[in-house]
């Protein structure tokens, strides 16, 4: 059958159409993105009238791809933007009135949970216990398992988007902000490693998400047009060489980058910043980046049900 995901992040609305049936892998079909920023649009923790009929506006021109495309089955969700807006339950209610969808609010520990279970399909059981880093627009994710379901799983409000507009108003930024987003970042990552340093080392560390998969190809990594199945990957030193660079430019700098949007280039510094942190104080020297990520954990976490029935 023809699936639809569609994924209200903190940065973007992205629909995703796969063909899929339970045992099989799920086959891109269709990508329809619109870059909404609901992060940024937060007014004293609310999002305001024109983020919410910004939003609307967005999912209604995902339903039509999505009907326009065939699809049969819609999965719609919502992460940290949407969980941590002090009107969400309104949002979600303007949501399901204007446009008939009805958004899954999902946890942190959810969001984790999921795209550990992408990560774990998608490497296998060879690669044994497995620890996954993801950074979102609003938040990090961090997962540690042998098995489909994570042992651990922790998220924290370290997103690209929201540490950028909290942290780093300058274009460039200022040091002392970087300085102080820098300290900021190991704090909160420092309090959770003990939650998973007693599982022991894991046999093999994976990221996912756009920040992760930029920083890889600023440092080397190939192009997203080679193909899924290129390994890439991301070394620590090669990232602690580019977090000087990125500090002293301005986002239209950055955006001239290789592998850089313009619309990502303004919060990349942010999400080095974590990178560099979570993979200093989890002793990780490099990562392999993971091309699936929490839409296909929905994804197949529908599947599973669906086959079970």
């Amino acid at each position: 059958m023809r699936l639809g995901v569609l994924d209200v992040g903190s940065n973007t609305v992205h629909l995703l159409v796969v063909d899929a049936h339970p045992g099989a892998r799920p086959l891109p079909a269709h990508s329809h993105k619109a870059e909404l920023r609901l992060a940024q649009l937060l007014d004293d923790g609310a999002i305001g009238p024109d983020g919410v009929e910004k939003l609307i506006t967005v999912v209604q021109e995902a339903l039509q791809a999505a009907e326009d495309k065939g699809v049969e089955d819609l999965l719609p969700f919502a992460t940290s933007a949407v969980r941590e807006a002090t009107n969400a339950d309104d949002v979600l209610a303007r949501v399901q009135d204007e446009t008939g969808v009805e958004l899954q609010v999902l946890t942190g520990a959810d969001e984790a949970r999921l795209t550990f279970l992408a990560a774990r399909r998608w490497f296998g059981w060879s690669v044994g216990k497995l620890l996954v880093l993801d950074i979102g627009g609003g938040s990090l994710e961090i997962a540690y398992g042998i098995d489909e379901e994570p042992d651990a799983a922790v998220s924290l409000p370290l997103g690209a988007g929201r540490l950028t507009a909290s942290w780093l108003p300058g274009d460039p930024p200022d040091p002392e902000d970087i300085r102080a987003l820098r300290r900021h970042v190991r704090a909160q990552i420092a309090r959770t490693v003990g939650e998973f340093s007693r599982f022991g080392a894991p046999d093999h560390v994976v990221a996912t998400s756009k920040t992760f998969k930029q920083l890889a190809r600023l440092a080397g990594a190939a192009r997203s047009a080679e193909g899924l199945y290129v390994q890439r990957e991301l070394k620590r030193e090669s990232l602690e060489a580019w977090v000087p660079r990125l500090s002293g430019m301005t986002a239209d700098e950055r955006a001239e980058l290789p592998g850089v949007s313009e619309g990502r280039a303004g919060q990349l510094l942010a999400g080095a910043l974590v990178a560099e942190g979570a993979m200093d104080l989890f002793g990780v020297e490099t990562v392999e980046i993971c091309p699936w990520a929490l839409r296909e954990g929905v994804i197949l976490r529908r599947l599973d049900h669906m086959g079970s029935v």
